[in-house]
C-alpha cells in the first residue's frame, strides 16, 4: 500500500480547517505529531505501544550490541565430513534413481550425500521431455519464462539444476523448476541438468525453499491446496496437521479453495482475519478439505456483500483506494484481538468467526462511514508497512 504523503494529510477532512492546514513555521512537525496522536487514539487507546516501546528499549540497551548486517554463526558444527559426502555410482542408496535416469535416456554425472541431512542425491543430465512439473505447482507465467530464457541465453550457461523426484505416475517430476524448464524449452535445449532425490516426499516439502519466482498470495495458496489434494489421494488417512511444515500456514488452504472458485478474490484484505482464526485441523486431509470448501463458500458470500457495500459507498462519493480494507476491518470480529507472544490459540474457531463476520456485513451501517475514517485507515495502512 502507498503511504499518504504530507499533501494528502494536509487536505484530509480531519485536518482541513485546523490551524495547521495553513502555512506556519512548524506545520510539518505539527502534522507529524497530530497524525501520530490520532493514530494512537484510534489503534492504541490504552497506550500499550508506548509501554512496549519503553520496555523494548530498556531490553535492547541491556543486551550486548552486535555489528549491524552480521549474522551470528552457529555455536555447534553440523553436517557431514568430506569423506562421508561422496557416493559410488553403484551404491544401493541411489540404485532406483540411477535406473530412472538410464531408462529416460539421460547421463549420470555423479552422486553425493547432502552435507546437512545426509540424504543421497544424484546429479544427472536428462532429456528435456523426460521431466514434468508437479501437478500442484503454481501456474506458469509465460512472461517470466521468456525473460528467464533471455537471461540464461545472455549468460550462455544453464547453471541452476532442477530438483527432480520420482512422481506418482513413475515419471520424473520437478517441484520447483517449472519456469526454468519452460525457459529451457524456449531455448531449444536437448538436455537439462538435474539433482535427483530418491525421497519422493521432497516434492511436498520444497515450497518454502522455492525462490525462483517470488510467490504472491494467490500463487502460494493455489499451490498449497493443490498439494493438499494430491496428498489426500495418496495419504487419505493422514491428518492435515501432520503437513503443517509443507503447507506453511493454515489460511493458505482456505484461500487456495477460494482462489479456485474466484481467481480475482482480494485475499490480502482478509489475510489478517484468517491468520488469527484459521488453524490446521486434526481431521484427515479429505475431511478437512471438505470442511474448508464450506468455509471458502461462506467467505465468498461475505465478500459479495462487501462488494455491494463498497459500490454503494462509491456512488455516494467515497473514492478512497482503502475502501475494501475499511469495510473488511469493520466487519472483522477479531480486529481488536492481540495474541500474547507464543500463544497460537485462536480467539474463536473459524466457523464462529465467519458467522459473526457474515452478520456484521449484513448489518453494516453505510451512513456511519465518514471521510475522516477513511483518511486514518490510510494512515494506519501506511504505518503497518
Amino acid at each position: 500500500m502507498i503511504k499518504p504523503d504530507r499533501e494528502d494529510l494536509q487536505h484530509s477532512p480531519v485536518l482541513r480547517g485546523s490551524r495547521w492546514h495553513h502555512s506556519s513555521p512548524g506545520r510539518a512537525a505539527a502534522l507529524r505529531t497530530l497524525r501520530g496522536r490520532y493514530f494512537e487514539a484510534i489503534y492504541d487507546p490504552m497506550g500499550t505501544a508506548k509501554v512496549k516501546s519503553k520496555t523494548t528499549h530498556a531490553r535492547k540497551s541491556a543486551a550486548p550490541k552486535r555489528a549491524r548486517g552480521r549474522l551470528a554463526p552457529g555455536t555447534k558444527a553440523r553436517g557431514l565430513d568430506a569423506v562421508d559426502v561422496a557416493i559410488a555410482m553403484d551404491s544401493a542408496e541411489i540404485a532406483g534413481v540411477v535406473a530412472l535416469v538410464r531408462g529416460a535416456g539421460g547421463a549420470l554425472i555423479g552422486a553425493y550425500r547432502d552435507p546437512l541431512g545426509g540424504r543421497p542425491l544424484l546429479l544427472a543430465s536428462l532429456p528435456l521431455n523426460a521431466v514434468q512439473p508437479t501437478p500442484f505447482q503454481r501456474d506458469l507465467s509465460p512472461t517470466h519464462a521468456k525473460r528467464l530464457a533471455v537471461k540464461i541465453d545472455e549468460t550462455a550457461a544453464f547453471l541452476d539444476p532442477l530438483i527432480v523426484v520420482r512422481g506418482e505416475d513413475g515419471r520424473l517430476w520437478t517441484p520447483n523448476g517449472r519456469h526454468r524448464l519452460a525457459a529451457a524449452k524456449v531455448l531449444g535445449l536437448k538436455q537439462i541438468t538435474a539433482l535427483i532425490s530418491p525421497d519422493e516426499t521432497l516434492a511436498y516439502r520444497i515450497l518454502a525453499l522455492n525462490t525462483e519466482k517470488a510467490h504472491n498470495l494467490r500463487d502460494r495458496s493455489l499451490e498449497v491446496v493443490r498439494m493438499a489434494r494430491s496428498l489426500a489421494k495418496r495419504q487419505g488417512t493422514s491428518r492435515e496437521s501432520e503437513y503443517a511444515a509443507e503447507f506453511e500456514s493454515a489460511e493458505l488452504l482456505t484461500l487456495g479453495i477460494v482462489y479456485e472458485k474466484s481467481s480475482r478474490f482480494a485475499g490480502g484484505a482478509y489475510g489478517s482475519f484468517l491468520k488469527k482464526v484459521d488453524r490446521f485441523s486434526e481431521r484427515t486431509l479429505p475431511a478437512s478439505l471438505r470442511e474448508r470448501e464450506g468455509f471458502a463458500a461462506r467467505l465468498l458470500d461475505i465478500d459479495a456483500h462487501a462488494k455491494r457495500i463498497i459500490e454503494t459507498l462509491q456512488t455516494r462519493g467515497f473514492k478512497s483506494p482503502y475502501l475494501r480494507n475499511y469495510v473488511v476491518a469493520r466487519i472483522n470480529p477479531v480486529r481488536f484481538h492481540k495474541s500474547k507472544k507464543g500463544d497460537t490459540t485462536p480467539p474463536m474457531p473459524l466457523a464462529q468467526a465467519l458467522t459473526r463476520m457474515a452478520a456484521a456485513v449484513k448489518n453494516f451501517k453505510i451512513d456511519s462511514v465518514s471521510n475522516a475514517d477513511l483518511a486514518w485507515v490510510a494512515v494506519g495502512a501506511g504505518a503497518q508497512e
